[in-house]
């Protein structure tokens, strides 16, 4: 079973994060930042993994601590999900539209976490949302699942909507890459023989 469950305990935040990459989409996200639970129920649906979170955080603060801790717990979630990535498919892109706009994702289950990210949201907000946050999210992601992301702006105009193409083109990529490759039987897609 790849599942995994994290729990994270800060000054700042309190996230309890279950994760089932052979899911079928089953998410239940309450994260305090409504733009985070939209963005994160949109992930687990279109990447079909059965997600679970909680967070307590100190939004009077800001959504910072909150949105940097969940990216890092499901990064952890990950890398303790895949174990020792034996059989996946390691590479995945996708190339997702939404509306005016137009993402690119492209994933490297390399071991080594690395963002690339070029991804201009026009707005400063989207309702309360800082839109910063979007990329300390995936650098907190890619950093603990070590995971190479790279996330590409095509097209478009609506803040809401680039940021949504964003995490359905990685949700659509890290699909791809988790599945298990019936021709690897159990071997790590490497030539090191490690990842």
């Amino acid at each position: 079973m790849r599942r995994a469950d994290i729990s994270r305990r800060t000054g700042e935040t309190a996230v309890e994060l279950s994760l089932d990459l052979d899911g079928s989409g089953v998410c239940n996200i309450v994260t305090g930042v409504g733009f985070l639970d939209h963005m994160l129920t949109l992930f687990a649906v279109h990447g079909r993994f059965d997600l679970t979170v909680r967070c307590t955080g100190d939004t009077g603060v800001d959504d910072h601590h909150s949105v940097e801790d969940i990216g890092i717990c499901l990064g952890q979630a990950f890398g303790a999900a895949l174990g020792d990535r034996s059989g996946i498919t390691r590479y995945a892109d996708a190339t997702v539209p939404m509306d005016e706009a137009l993402v690119l994702c492209a994933v490297d289950i390399s071991g080594r976490g690395c963002l690339g990210f070029n991804l201009p949201i026009p707005s400063q907000k989207i309702g309360s949302f800082d839109t910063e946050l979007v990329e300390e999210f995936f650098t907190a992601f890619a950093r603990e699942a070590r995971v190479t992301v790279h996330i590409k702006y095509l097209a478009g105009r609506n803040s809401h909507h680039i940021a949504e193409g964003a995490f359905k083109a990685f949700a659509r990529a890290m699909r791809g890459a988790v599945r298990i490759d019936p021709d690897l039987a159990g071997t790590v897609p490497s030539s090191k023989g490690v990842l």
